[in-house]
């Protein structure tokens, strides 16, 4: 079985820690411009200052104090997201694989459309129609999130409704909802929380890439996207303000990805007596 991944496991409870405590860890706004201090580079470049450990962007905002609030937008989105398309994949899942037939067969072509739908555009149409913001951006990752869970546990009910278990169930009198949800529902939840967890790294990329096109969370509240985004016109000459913020998305997203791994290794009872 796979060790337990310290490193990732420390650089998540870091974003998890700054995200919670941002207001306390820095006495700077996350918004509140300084001109004067403007492109100032991080404390260790010549013209640098401690006062500013990673520099400022182009209003003079402390650029680690916009990761510190950008890492608690990444984090409310996930989840919200995450609850919202992985809870309806989870039911229209279940209710696919075990109810089958007809509607199974129409669930399943839904899904194939939802696949087929470019979730970028979907976004952007949201973005001009709904308006920028938190709400928005909920709603189009958790339709490009449920199709991809529905189809999963679709596959391990299709398994396990064929086990004795259920059919003592049908045998005894219990109702399909029931069944369902009392004696499948437990089974599915290990695939569940493993497909939860590959899923943040998913997720984070997704609202980077909606923000930094315009179709994530307004500025000037900080988020990780957006502030690659407003950097990249001077990335030769503040390289800071793009390079920082795609390197916290690039460690998150890898250590996300790694626990997933590990822990779909150690919730597999075949990896798990290797």
């Amino acid at each position: 079985m796979r060790h337990l991944p310290l490193a990732s496991f420390a650089i998540i409870g870091t974003m998890v820690f700054v995200a919670v405590f941002a207001p306390w860890l820095t006495p700077h706004s996350p918004i509140d411009q300084s001109l004067p201090d403007k492109l100032l580079p991080p404390f260790w470049e010549e013209g640098g200052s401690t006062e500013y450990l990673l520099g400022t962007d182009i209003f003079g905002r402390d650029l680690l104090t916009r990761l510190f609030y950008g890492a608690r937008v990444s984090l409310i989105v996930t989840a919200l997201a995450l609850t919202v398309g992985g809870g309806v994949g989870l039911v229209l899942g279940i209710v696919s694989g075990y109810v089958g037939g007809k509607l199974d067969a129409f669930l399943m072509r839904v899904v194939d459309a939802a696949f087929a739908f470019p979730t970028i555009l979907f976004a952007l149409l949201l973005a001009v129609t709904m308006g920028q913001g938190m709400d928005t951006l909920v709603i189009a990752l958790s339709l490009f999130l449920w199709a991809g869970f529905a189809r999963v546990i679709r596959g391990e009910v299709l398994a396990i409704k064929q086990r004795d278990f259920v059919a003592l169930a049908r045998v005894h009198g219990s109702s399909p909802a029931r069944i369902m949800f009392v004696h499948i529902l437990p089974n599915v939840l290990n695939t569940f929380m493993v497909l939860l967890t590959l899923n943040v790294g998913v997720i984070i990329v997704a609202e980077a890439s909606l923000s930094f096109l315009g179709a994530g969370v307004p500025p000037p509240t900080p988020s990780w996207g957006l502030m690659v985004a407003e950097g990249r016109g001077k990335i030769t000459s503040a390289w800071w303000l793009s390079l920082i913020p795609g390197i916290a998305i690039t460690l998150v997203v890898l250590s996300f990805n790694l626990f997933g791994d590990w822990l779909r290794d150690r919730l597999d009872p075949k990896l798990r007596q290797l």
